[in-house]
């Protein structure tokens, strides 16, 4: 018994980490140009995004690698008849498929860590590069592109000397009470403090309009924004899907606390206005503000409570098609491991992939419970019994 799991195992092994160390490589080429090119990256910056790209990489490679190699094994072991040699000797087929079970929940578990590795500290640091590299990445496109644009700032250049820029033009869009703001120079310059989290524009001999409000600056004007601002960020990193595991309980409190929050000083508000007699201000379209804010707070707690199943059923997605893929390769009995494989992957994502969509979307819309988010690896696991137990009796 130990001498077939020793070679179903080294069987398994050797697929998985060839074909891990090769699409793991593919998902970090395909990361590292996506980041090259919406953040407009150098080679420098791009070589630092690699530990914290890699998790990223694995969560994705890990089960779809998982698949393959047990489909390729198994369907060689079927077609070759050593699952009829084993049977003949009065061995179940069980023998040879529980270590490798086994060993897909220890990848599954492992799936999960990097999951949660990759949305937290990887986006953190991927954040950080970005950063850093504000500085190169505004100067770089203002020589080559003469513009230079964020959601919150823009600038526009005649050209770039060194590091002077010539006749820009910066446009800062408003950030709460803040009044959009355009500057127009003779030169200058842009400093970044990363201690501080800083971006520093430093404008000579111009003119600025604040908020309506025109007037010239011969000498040197400093402004100064964030470097979040300066950067072209996607999400932000208060979002549910970058919080660690650990951290979602406390942040699930949190939330609950502000929507209770929210209530009492909404209740509050319209007992006063019923006591002063304020009419005007209880109609829809003055509530309109406060029940869209209590609205995106319930929407942030689904989303929330969506985040730890969605990782964990995503983790074991390794398991669930291990489950699959076993069973079926030994059905098929197909050496081919092209074949066994797509013929398993195909049914996986026409069918597992969208109902897991759709329990994540509806989950995060409040519309059905989280754990709806299992759904599809619960189908997975139901068909999977199935199989094995077709393959075990017959």
């Amino acid at each position: 018994m130990r001498l077939l799991t020793r070679y179903v195992l080294t069987e398994i092994a050797v697929v998985f980490l060839v074909t891990l160390t090769a699409l793991t490589a593919l998902m970090l080429l395909i990361g590292m140009g996506k980041e090259a090119v919406n953040q407009g990256l150098g080679a420098v910056h791009i070589l630092q995004l690699i530990p914290y790209l890699l998790p990223n990489a694995l969560q994705f490679a890990i089960p779809g690698t998982m698949l393959f190699a047990v489909t390729n094994v198994y369907g060689r072991m079927a077609g070759s008849n050593e699952i009829v040699a084993v049977k003949s000797l009065g061995i179940s087929p069980t023998v040879l498929i529980w270590p490798v079970l086994a060993l897909s929940v220890l990848m599954s578990l492992f799936t999960v860590w990097v999951n949660d590795l990759a949305v937290s500290w990887g986006y953190q640091g991927v954040q950080r590069v970005v950063l850093s590299a504000v500085e190169d990445i505004a100067y770089g496109m203002l020589r080559v592109q003469k513009s230079y644009s964020t959601r919150a700032f823009s600038v526009n250049v005649k050209e770039v000397v060194g590091h002077k820029l010539i006749s820009p033009i910066f446009s800062f869009q408003p950030s709460g009470d803040a009044p959009a703001t355009t500057i127009t120079a003779e030169e200058a310059e842009l400093r970044t403090n990363l201690k501080e989290n800083l971006l520093t524009v430093t404008c000579r001999n111009g003119s600025a309009n604040i908020g309506g409000a025109t007037f010239d600056f011969p000498d040197v004007m400093d402004y100064v924004i964030s470097l979040d601002e300066a950067a072209r960020k996607e999400r932000s990193s208060l979002s549910a899907a970058n919080i660690a595991l650990r951290k979602l309980p406390e942040e699930v409190a949190r939330q609950h606390d502000a929507i209770e929050r929210s209530e009492q000083e909404m209740a509050l508000s319209a007992g006063y206005q019923l006591m002063t007699g304020d009419f005007a201000r209880l109609s829809p379209a003055a509530w309109e503000a406060m029940q869209q804010n209590r609205q995106d707070q319930q929407n942030r707690l689904f989303r929330l409570q969506t985040e730890p199943p969605r990782r964990w059923a995503n983790g074991f997605s390794c398991l669930c098609f291990a489950l699959v893929g076993i069973p079926l390769a030994m059905w098929m009995r197909n050496s081919d491991m092209l074949t066994s494989f797509f013929m398993c992957f195909g049914p996986i994502l026409i069918i597992y992939y969208p109902l897991l969509a759709y329990g994540v979307d509806r989950a995060k819309a409040g519309a059905l419970p989280p754990y709806t988010v299992w759904l599809a690896n619960g189908i997975l696991a139901l068909v999977s019994l199935y199989l094995l137990r077709k393959v075990v009796r017959y």
